[in-house]
């Protein structure tokens, strides 16, 4: 008993230590968990996805389970930081790392991705080559512009034009779309397409926003194709961007955000060899050229990004006399938009506000007011643009508070030049 506290004492302070205090695969704070085959600490959702991985992790509860002193010994000598310095070496810059709130396909892929297919070690090249290929292909269902049904298509990535293209089938010589990568965003969306791996593809299409709704049984498919989008963007945004081309991009590993966390002067306590694997990884991402920090900073987050929230409103019309109706709305901070949908799995939206800052005449506000004119629901928010008012009704007190929150959030963004282009875009739209 004396030797199983001892043994708990000893893995509740390594929990604590920088690197080990958040969840080795989603950044979850105070992780509960962990892999004594790997020697990694894990969050409870991920140490779920481990116990489907039995012959690379096995994991136990650092606070209920018995810990050997075997195990525990491996564990002061590996942690988070040192396995990352193994199995995240070589991760493409593109590749997206989920976070706490990403979806399991995300997550289990990841996971899988860096221990039981080892893609990120330096040992096999073949994803690498797949990921950064001119040329990717994959076949997915995808849901019919006018109907609920599933059909296979065949999607066709290409660095060369910066495009997706799709196909009826697989002996088409005719796409039946051709999508530039310029306005092009992908975000997994399983509640809304109803599928564990449903993505969202949205584009603009002439004036408005078009979205495809697609997935894959093999959640290895659909996050690879997922991943290679990002590469195609990203390749495009360094043609737009030529004096960041400079850095060998494919195997770059650098995360400012999520490495450089510790405050101005750590403190890391380890063991043995560990402690020579954590300095070599520290110095090499330090000597990585600050180019690759601009990279990180400026042109990751544009890559693909989620939209700040959505979900039903009802809205009135330009009068505000007209009668309300039920929306399903979209705010995206990136391109500063506002766009609302007569249901969530629309291809196309009904309209789209741009929202600019408040010195540009742009505010958000409660509004206390009940609907009278055919509308259900009394939490009310009035958006102000110039010319023109919008109110909208939200179902629930909390949801008032969420799209508040959100406008609020955009506002107090500063305008980019692309952001007062497509502000005049928008105005000469209407």
């Amino acid at each position: 008993m004396a030797c199983q506290e001892r043994n708990n004492k000893i893995l509740l302070s390594l929990v604590r230590q920088p690197g080990n205090d958040l969840c080795a695969d989603c950044g979850t704070p105070g992780p509960d968990w962990a892999s004594y085959t790997l020697g990694i600490f894990v969050c409870l959702n991920c140490s779920g996805i481990h116990r489907n991985l039995p012959a690379v992790s096995r994991v136990k509860s650092i606070r209920l389970d018995f810990w050997e002193d075997s195990l525990v010994e491996f564990m002061q000598e590996r942690g988070n930081v040192v396995a990352k310095a193994i199995f995240e070496k070589h991760v493409p810059v593109f590749y997206y790392r989920p976070h706490q709130k990403d979806c399991v396909v995300l997550k289990d892929q990841w996971i899988r991705a860096k221990y039981e297919r080892r893609e990120f070690t330096g040992e096999n090249i073949y994803f690498q080559r797949v990921y950064s290929s001119d040329l990717f292909d994959s076949t997915l269902w995808k849901k019919g512009r006018d109907n609920k049904q599933y059909l296979k298509r065949i999607f066709l990535l290409s660095k060369k034009d910066f495009t997706l293209r799709y196909f009826i089938k697989e002996d088409s010589k005719v796409p039946k779309a051709v999508v530039s990568m310029k306005d092009l965003n992908a975000v997994f969306q399983p509640e809304k397409i109803g599928h564990a791996h449903g993505l969202q593809i949205s584009y603009r299409e002439d004036e408005n926003t078009r979205n495809l709704f697609v997935y894959h049984e093999d959640g290895q498919v659909i996050v690879s194709f997922f991943n290679s989008i990002r590469a195609t963007r990203l390749a495009y945004l360094l043609k737009k961007h030529p004096n960041l081309q400079d850095v060998d991009l494919p195997l770059l590993s650098f995360n400012p955000i999520k490495d450089f966390q510790w405050g101005s002067n750590p403190k890391i306590e380890m063991h043995g060899h560990s402690t020579r694997m954590f300095q070599e990884h520290f110095l090499n991402q330090v000597l990585v050229d600050l180019d690759v920090c601009r990279i990180s900073l400026l042109l990751i987050p544009q890559i693909t990004t989620r939209c700040l929230t959505e979900g039903y409103m009802e809205k009135t019309g330009p009068t505000q006399r007209e009668p309300f109706k039920k929306r399903w709305f979209m705010l995206c901070s990136m391109n500063r938009k506002l766009l609302y949908f007569k249901s969530p799995l629309d291809a196309t939206d009904l309209g789209a506000v741009f929202i600019g800052t408040e010195n540009h005449g742009y505010s958000v506000s409660e509004s206390s007011r009940r609907s009278t004119r055919g509308g259900r629901w009394c939490w009310g928010i009035t958006l102000e643009i110039p010319g023109r008012c919008f109110v909208f009704m939200c179902e629930t007190q909390q949801e008032q508070r969420e799209w508040m929150e959100a406008f609020r959030k955009v506002i107090s963004q500063p305008m980019t030049p692309e952001d007062y282009s497509n502000e005049a875009n928008l105005r000469r739209g209407k």
